[in-house]
């Protein structure tokens, strides 16, 4: 099958680059923040904010929940490493900061809500966020604690820097609902939430963003092994394809079943499964 989302990176680069000038002007803001995971999506949208402002101008943040004694065990660590040097980042620029504690408490409090101390002897263990069998619905809601923590720190930074905050959102995630709502998604600017992943990857290619970020596993970092394809049971390639020809160009399920992309209800019932977060808040109108 001929793909459907080949983009011109050169040109696309440039209408991004001017978007993030314009926007920053409009704004009268200098500076920006953004969160680095060591994945593509935001290594291109800070590729992109370098290229748009002066290099000192953006501030890192590096939240992972936890990292080895010896750093560079930690694949992502690396990998940011590797941008932010590539730049010649200040190191005044660039802050790692662990969420594990503020994650813990926090877990700590809902897990013992509404206990008294006696009930909190007893059923200290009654949730357990981190066991192996854990459920998954416990599961998303540990990711979701350590993305809003990642997003408090992420606009705290901002507030004190005087910046905005940068998204890194494509737009498959956008389409898909994986995202947290006030998390991963709460941003000031998104520079690349109107390309699909396998375009965001075709651009990395071409700001020559390093070979290892690119063919990192997309993951949203919550937890050992997680990756964002094991969650779906599908691939971004895949889903790619079926959210243009569903969303945009207005094809039914089961004409692009047809086409041959078997995993089409698979992909769409996620994605209207998530739909809710498009729509929320609902409101009087």
């Amino acid at each position: 099958m001929k793909p459907l989302l080949t983009i011109n990176p050169k040109l696309e680069s440039k209408k991004i680059i001017n978007f993030i000038k314009r926007t920053f002007r409009q704004q009268k803001k200098e500076k920006a923040i953004i969160g680095l995971s060591g994945g593509v999506d935001s290594a291109v949208s800070f590729t992109l904010l370098v290229k748009a402002l002066k290099p000192k101008q953006p501030i890192v943040l590096y939240l992972p929940y936890s990292l080895p004694f010896l750093k560079n065990r930690d694949v992502n660590y690396r990998n940011v490493k590797k941008l932010v040097k590539k730049i010649r980042l200040p190191k005044k620029n660039f802050f790692i900061i662990p969420i594990a504690k503020p994650t813990d408490k926090i877990i700590d409090l809902i897990k013992n809500a509404g206990l008294t101390r006696w009930q909190k002897f007893i059923y200290g263990a009654n949730e357990c966020f981190n066991c192996s069998n854990t459920s998954t619905t416990t599961r998303i809601r540990l990711g979701n604690v350590m993305t809003r923590i990642r997003m408090i720190l992420l606009f705290d930074f901002a507030k004190k820097y005087n910046a905005m905050v940068c998204g890194t959102e494509n737009k498959s995630e956008k389409l898909l609902g994986y995202f947290t709502r006030f998390g991963d998604a709460a941003s000031d600017i998104e520079p690349i939430s109107h390309l699909y992943k396998t375009q965001v990857i075709e651009l990395a290619k071409f700001l020559k963003v390093p070979k290892e970020v690119i063919n990192q596993k997309p993951t949203a970092g919550l937890w050992h092994g997680q990756t964002d394809e094991a969650e779906f049971g599908f691939t971004y390639q895949e889903a790619d394809q079926v959210l243009t020809l569903y969303f945009d160009k207005k094809i039914s399920t089961e004409k692009i079943r047809k086409k041959g992309y078997k995993n089409a209800k698979k992909i769409l019932g996620f994605a209207k499964k998530n739909s809710f977060k498009q729509e929320t808040p609902y409101c009087l109108k």
